[in-house]
């Protein structure tokens, strides 16, 4: 089942506060600016591109529109096990549409800037700084946090190279 969310250009990282989506990776729960979120379809295999990194799936044809897949499980070293949960989200991201492979999708989670706390520093042996804070959820009597990605960052890499930082 495809859900289609509409995307406005404002990020709410960069507000501090705001909508995210929040999926998993293996154990961990990340979180992604709503604003991004183009639509979240069930995991279909795509077309493998030679010589690409193995985080690279390969590309999707969406509705006419070439679609590199990177998968998130992988690109973070996470084991990668398909099941009927295993989702691809397709972002929009500085004019560029690109999909990426997750374990779930938990939620749309709303934080207050007082619910996000800056991400930890680490020195330069530890690339960190797709992190923009983390995220203090709770539910009930469960506290969990969501680690806050810069999508734009992330998938702009110097390893990725799929657009301009």
């Amino acid at each position: 089942m495809d859900m289609v969310v509409s995307a406005p250009l404002q990020s709410s990282a960069q507000a501090g506060g705001g909508e995210y989506l929040s999926f998993r990776l293996g154990q961990e729960e990340y979180g992604i600016d709503i604003l991004q979120v183009q639509e979240i379809r069930s995991y279909e295999a795509a077309t493998r591109i030679a010589g690409a990194p193995d985080f690279v799936r390969g590309v999707l044809n969406l509705r006419g529109v070439i679609v590199p897949i990177i998968d998130l499980r992988l690109k973070f070293g996470v084991p990668a096990e398909f099941n009927s949960l295993t989702v691809t989200v397709v972002l929009s991201i500085a004019s560029h549409t690109v999909g990426v492979v997750v374990d779930s999708v938990v939620d749309v989670q709303e934080l207050k800037s007082s619910e996000i706390q800056p991400a930890p520093s680490f020195n330069q042996s530890v690339d960190a700084g797709h992190i923009t804070g983390l995220g203090h959820v709770t539910q009930g009597d469960i506290e969990r946090l969501l680690i806050l990605l810069d999508i734009n960052r992330l998938l702009a890499g110097t390893d990725l190279g799929l657009f301009e930082a």
